[in-house]
């Protein structure tokens, strides 16, 4: 600023009120001012003005980088969060990079309020945090943690899903569950409900939400005498890893077998996948995340709420009737 000053020939002063749009320069200045900012290749740091104010109004959002899912919601977070005034700022999670060591780097950059991604930390760490900064975690339930909770209504979608099988004539249906993943024991009760519901077995293999689970599942099932007629997956690419060795092992989906997913990612909907699945609303659970923490923000009077979407099974080319 004192270099846009020194060549405009004002106070540096004086470019501060240009930049700020406030008055006292005329419009021959003004024109000067920003000519020769932009000469000079000088930005004003938005950053440095809000925390001069005592804002940052900056998003803080953790997300696991493999999770297909959560990158369906990033970029439903992205475009609120701007509509509303506030920048984003992202922190992944990795093998080598805990959850704990993402959370705080976002603190560390001032980030005003925080929206957790399928959190794995358990309910006391993250009433915890709720309680340094105002948090949304999305894809989990937390009764009674000082945090937002934005989720799909898991057991409908399960239930759902179940009810589409058994219509077709599914009587013998796996659940590949998503072991200690977000949403994973809810999906898994909801399951043994749903069959038992309709008089079927039960029975549940452990898992996770990737795909080497699903492959992993899929050549358990292998070795036995008799396969299901259906399996449900934990999410989509718990569905997709199970695709892919069962194809791999000669079977057809759905003559011989019937996968259904859950989420719905955008690699669900390629042709040579074609899974049926349930659908969770990226772009909505995204926006009620970034509206949930805006809203404390405004309003520090408002307590943290439970945010529940309805899901919608997507039937497509991996659900059928069962081979006779």
């Amino acid at each position: 600023m004192a270099d846009v000053a020194a060549k405009v020939g004002v106070s540096r002063a004086l470019v501060s009120l240009v930049f700020r749009g406030q008055p006292g320069a005329s419009q021959e200045t003004r024109d000067r001012v920003f000519a020769a900012a932009e000469e000079l290749g000088y930005r004003p740091d938005n950053a440095a003005r809000l925390l001069a104010r005592g804002r940052s109004r900056t998003l803080g959002v953790m997300v696991t980088v493999h999770q297909s899912f959560q990158a369906d919601l990033v970029e439903g977070i992205y475009p609120e969060a701007e509509r509303l005034g506030y920048d984003v700022l992202l922190s992944a999670t990795a093998p080598s990079r805990d959850e704990a060591k993402a959370v705080e780097a976002l603190l560390s950059h001032r980030c005003e309020a925080l929206i957790l991604l399928g959190p794995n930390a358990d309910r006391a760490a993250l009433d915890a945090l709720g309680r340094r900064a105002v948090t949304a975690v999305v894809g989990r339930r937390l009764p009674g943690a000082l945090v937002d909770s934005v989720h799909t209504a898991d057991t409908k979608g399960i239930r759902q899903a179940v009810d589409h099988l058994v219509e077709l004539g599914h009587r013998h249906i796996v659940h590949v569950d998503g072991g200690k993943e977000p949403g994973s024991a809810d999906r898994r009760r909801a399951y043994r409900a749903a069959v038992r519901r309709h008089g079927l077995p039960d029975r549940v293999l452990p898992g996770a939400h990737d795909e080497e689970a699903g492959m992993a599942a899929a050549r358990l099932l292998l070795t036995e005498d008799t396969l299901p007629t259906a399996v449900l997956a934990g999410n989509d690419r718990c569905a997709i890893g199970l695709m892919h060795t069962l194809g791999r092992a000669g079977l057809e989906f759905p003559r011989d077998i019937s996968i259904v997913g859950f989420d719905d990612n955008h690699l669900s909907h390629l042709s040579h996948i074609d899974l049926t699945t349930v659908h969770q609303d990226a772009a909505g659970l995204a926006q009620a995340a970034v509206h949930a923490v805006t809203d404390r923000l405004e309003n520090e009077s408002r307590a943290p709420a439970e945010i529940v979407l309805d899901p919608k099974l997507v039937v497509r080319g991996t659900t059928g009737p069962p081979a006779r």
